[in-house]
């Protein structure tokens, strides 16, 4: 599952040379950063440090993983989406795309495709947790297809890009395999 293709997408697993590209397209920018679940990215140092966890990852769960999310020119990075395995039957997923990527489909047709892709993996739930006010990634996880299960309390390590003072509730969402 290391390239997955759909109709307007290449996804493909990360590599040490996409560091800059991932850094100035979206995980420097703190608007793109602001519901993400780790910090914004302040150095190519921070890019390089997130690429070594992404091997990592790969490397204890080689069916899945984060991959990098291209046009179908295989150049343009557009963003991110991933599974992320708890264990071998349940799983976290998850995405984030550049802001000239927003409103496009691009973040429903990713996850999509990563939920196609882990299907005979043996997995049996895909999990995600959004920001309570981030409304425009709530339809997306409804549109691809998962539902809302309730609210988690925020711990005061959700969202670190978020003020000391904001509410870190999320929405829990799932898909049952």
């Amino acid at each position: 599952m290391e390239v997955i293709e759909t109709e307007r997408l290449v996804l493909r697993r990360p590599r040490v040379e996409d560091a800059p590209a991932i850094f100035t397209r979206y995980a420097s920018d703190p608007e793109v950063t602001r519901y993400m679940a780790w910090p914004t990215h302040r150095s190519l140092d921070d890019t390089l440090a997130f690429l070594h966890v992404c091997d990592a990852l790969w490397t204890q769960w080689p069916q899945a993983g984060p991959l990098l999310v291209f046009a179908r020119d295989g150049v343009t990075l557009l963003g991110a989406a991933g599974v992320g395995y708890n264990n071998e039957t349940v799983a976290q997923i998850g995405y984030v795309f550049a802001r000239d990527a927003w409103g496009r489909g691009y973040a429903t047709e990713a996850l999509t495709a990563n939920v196609e892709a882990v299907r005979h993996t043996g997995l049996r739930r895909l999990e995600a947790g959004v920001h309570v006010a981030h409304q425009p990634s709530c339809r997306v996880l409804e549109k691809a297809g998962f539902a809302r299960e309730g609210i988690r309390p925020g711990r005061p390590t959700d969202f670190p890009n978020l003020p000391a003072s904001a509410n870190r509730d999320s929405a829990i969402y799932a898909l049952a395999l």
